[in-house]
């Protein structure tokens, strides 16, 4: 196909304007990448609108309503590629898998218009977006500041591969703002923290934590995968990108690893070309995969918000539960969540039951609909217990010191029938 031809049905270099070298002050990157096929959705449009209809590929030769597989690792080169490499533009052009690929764009453009983002990158795990974007935005002799309860994977980043990469890291209570600014340096460059806490479901303020990162000329990251953009849109909130482990809500359905990231294309560029050097690119499969997961997203959230609430409000009071950590309770301590909430709080509930870890144990195995495994934001209602499993390195002190108790149970409420799932816990609870 011709440099013409390949213009003709949507592929470009990348840049808007006529500038001609790397460190040309006027070049400029298009929003994307995307082709003219792929179907840009008006903001103002409705959640579930555009989880339907944002990014889809529309297939010009067969009139396909849904995107087609490009499941090719590699691109016939032309001048229009050629011109790309030499223009520094690679990732608007397809050329490779590895570089972009027309099924990564449409997952993609469905992921950023969610969001409220110029650009989005889809990776092949969580974690992988986030080692990227942390490694992308910070460089040798910097300064990270970030929560001691983040995800087990992200702490172990933190603490195990930072300090080796010439970063340094300083773990803080993600609630308390006098502590996230105290624990500012000049060298600091970024805030990393997430929408809500697994397990406890702690909610930092991050428009104020916008605020701090910005006074101090600093980046904030916000992992928002427990609350999805359907219920959070962190850039909205003043964070510069989102991180998603798009293997929970963002798929939804338990049968797909990926990562997102979120924000401005200058920023996801540069994790773009991060992830390269890391490898860890996201299949065309599996982007089919996500993507289809995606178009029913707003409908899934609504199930698991109100599964989630309904599991809370019954827990809550409960003769053999302890505490319940949920954000529709009235006793929970982080309310001003209220305000920035766009739909609810995502499908999980934690709560301790009477008689420790031995008890929960019990109760899980007396469960009938919930499949005990790890993970969550599938349409399977999931159970675990941290104790002994995202958790499980840490002390019966440590654990205790950020909140977690013996007989804490963590309940991923699927889209099942909420009243189905509520009679299941109150029959296993009877069994302690």
């Amino acid at each position: 196909m011709s440099e013409q031809d390949r213009t003709a049905v949507g592929f470009r270099a990348g840049l808007e304007d006529d500038a001609q070298w790397l460190n040309d002050l006027k070049r400029r990157r298009n929003p994307g990448p995307r082709s003219v096929h792929h179907r840009a959705v008006d903001p103002s449009l409705g959640a579930a609108t555009v989880a339907v209809h944002g990014g889809t590929y529309e297939d010009p030769v067969t009139g396909a309503v849904g995107t087609p597989v490009f499941q090719t690792s590699t691109f016939l080169l032309d001048d229009l590629s050629y011109s790309a490499f030499e223009r520094g533009a690679t990732r608007d052009v397809p050329i490779y898998t590895r570089y972009g690929n027309p099924s990564q764009w449409s997952v993609q453009e469905k992921a950023a218009a969610l969001e409220g983002a110029e650009s989005a990158l889809v990776t092949s795990s969580g974690m992988s977006a986030i080692a990227s974007t942390i490694y992308a935005l910070t460089n040798n002799g910097s300064h990270i500041v970030t929560a001691y309860d983040v995800y087990g994977g992200t702490y172990n980043l933190m603490r195990e591969d930072m300090p080796s990469a010439g970063r340094e890291v300083t773990f803080v209570d993600s609630t308390d703002l006098a502590a996230v600014e105290a624990a500012i340096r000049p060298e600091t460059q970024l805030l990393f923290f997430e929408s809500l806490t697994n397990p406890l479901l702690k909610a930092p303020r991050l428009r104020a934590i916008a605020d701090i990162a910005k006074r101090h000329d600093a980046l904030l990251v916000v992992d928002n995968t427990f609350l999805s953009p359907v219920n959070l849109r962190p850039l909205d909130l003043g964070a510069d990108v989102v991180v998603h482990s798009a293997t929970k809500y963002l798929n939804g359905h338990s049968d797909v690893t990926a990562g997102v990231v979120a924000g401005s294309r200058k920023f996801v560029d540069r994790v773009w070309a991060q992830a390269l050097r890391f490898g860890g690119t996201t299949e065309p499969l599996a982007c089919y995969l996500l993507e289809r997961g995606l178009k029913t997203l707003a409908l899934r959230m609504r199930a698991h918000n109100d599964n989630a609430e309904r599991l809370a409000a019954f827990l809550d009071g409960h003769e053999k539960v302890l505490a319940v950590h949920h954000p529709s309770l009235d006793h929970y301590p982080h309310q001003h969540l209220r305000e920035d909430v766009l739909g609810g709080y995502g499908g999980m509930v934690a709560f301790e039951v009477a008689g420790g870890d031995d008890a929960a144990l019990k109760f899980c195995s007396s469960l009938r609909i919930p499949y005990l495994a790890t993970s969550l934001g599938g349409v399977e209602s999931l159970v675990s217990l941290p104790f002994n499993t995202s958790h499980c390195s840490l002390t019966t002190a440590q654990r205790a010191s950020i909140g977690i108790r013996p007989g804490l149970v963590r309940y991923s409420a699927g889209v099942e029938r909420a009243e189905d799932l509520v009679a299941d816990v109150a029959r296993a609870l009877e069994t302690i």
